[in-house]
């Protein structure tokens, strides 16, 4: 059993909503898992168990079906990789060995009919799903998927590095890394995919909307860290999480370490409000629905990660709440002290947060977060 460490609700100035194919979708994806064998026996049972068809649907609530359970798909093959291969798996052990794995996995990514890892299951499953890729998006955006999916391998090497020396990384290299190593930024071309556009590379490219994708990259990780620390935290390996890094960083215990943690996903939530408040005022409909994506990612994400069993861990349950608050804990518009991402706070004046305007200081958000609207 691990130490219980009580995690309040947390802000989400963004509206639940789940596609109404859900349940179908998460079937799909177990049948998927099955059919392409993915990881072990005993790891593809848990896989299945954690309804990664319904936190898919929640990013995408409105999306194309076949859209949304591409993503499911794909983000059980990560956690196949991930879990199978770097956390449990004696690769994650073996930097070296795993860059070479994860490079050969990689051209398969680029080019699906590589004579490669002919009998390896995650193989086989990457090349049908980039070849479904192929087929609901455009040539830029299977590009754009190939190169965060190398963002993503080259994160989780640097990351078996320090479980192999038992290492615990500072917290702006951790902070850096976190923005690619919670496979955020793979989902992005599949949110354009979803509802069938492309944002064109002058919006894209932006700095301020690459910003924009990172701070909601951060926001999730930190709160998958938040979610998940009594889970990582009661088990007996090595484990990379905001929390530990915090509590190492400034000698804090882990009750003073949450509460660091809340206070800088409230900060960045904060500063993306106004940072796409401004986009929209001057973007295209495309950029706005991407913006809507990334709230809708957000929002999905905290859903799923305090309703999944991954993180509940029924067998010792962890002490997560399960709505959200409407107001931040800390309505700070100041930057944080980590230089990766001290200059998002340069692109956007200083201003009250539009969500906060009419909102009472003790709000609490009522949605609950197995009970999100359905989409129609």
């Amino acid at each position: 059993m691990g130490s219980q460490l009580a995690v309040p609700p947390i802000y989400s100035p963004f509206e639940a909503a789940i596609h109404p194919r859900h349940v179908v979708i998460d079937q799909r994806t177990a049948a998927w898992a099955e059919t392409f064998r993915i990881g072990s026996d005993e790891l593809r049972g848990r896989l299945v168990s954690h309804d990664i068809g319904g936190f898919s649907a929640r990013i995408l609530p409105e999306g194309r079906e076949e859209v949304v359970s591409l993503l499911s798909d794909f983000v059980l093959w990560l956690f196949g990789v991930d879990d199978g291969h770097c956390e449990e798996g004696e690769l994650g052990r073996r930097p070296g060995e795993l860059s070479g794995y994860l490079q050969r996995l990689l051209r398969i990514a680029q080019n699906p009919e590589s004579p490669m890892l002919l009998d390896d299951p995650l193989a086989d499953g990457l090349r049908d799903l980039r070849r479904r890729v192929d087929r609901h998006g455009t040539p830029g955006q299977a590009a754009r998927w190939v190169d965060a999916l190398r963002e993503y391998f080259f994160s989780v090497v640097w990351e078996a590095a320090h479980r192999t020396a038992g290492t615990v990384p500072d917290l702006n290299d951790y902070t850096l890394m976190r923005l690619y190593d919670g496979a955020t930024s793979v989902v992005l071309p599949l949110l354009e995919m979803g509802y069938g556009y492309e944002l064109q590379p002058h919006e894209r490219d932006r700095t301020a909307v690459r910003a924009a994708a990172e701070m909601a990259s951060f926001i999730i990780t930190w709160d998958n860290d938040i979610f998940s620390y009594h889970k990582e935290a009661s088990g007996d390996g090595f484990y990379l999480n905001a929390l530990r890094v915090l509590e190492r960083e400034h000698g804090l215990g882990s009750v003073a370490a949450l509460d660091l943690a809340i206070s800088q996903r409230d900060r960045v939530t904060n500063l993306f409000l106004r940072l796409c408040e401004r986009l929209r005022a001057e973007g295209s409909p495309q950029l706005r629905q991407y913006l809507d994506s990334l709230g809708t990612f957000i929002r999905g994400a905290q859903d799923w990660g305090v309703s999944s069993v991954r993180y509940t861990t029924p067998e010792d349950p962890a002490d997560i709440p399960s709505a959200f608050r409407d107001t931040p804990i800390d309505p700070g518009v100041g930057p944080l002290d980590i230089p990766a991402v001290a200059w998002w706070w340069g692109l956007v004046p200083d201003a009250p947060t539009p969500a906060l305007a009419n909102s009472g200081a003790d709000s609490m958000a009522t949605p609950m977060a197995k009970e999100p609207t359905v989409v129609r």
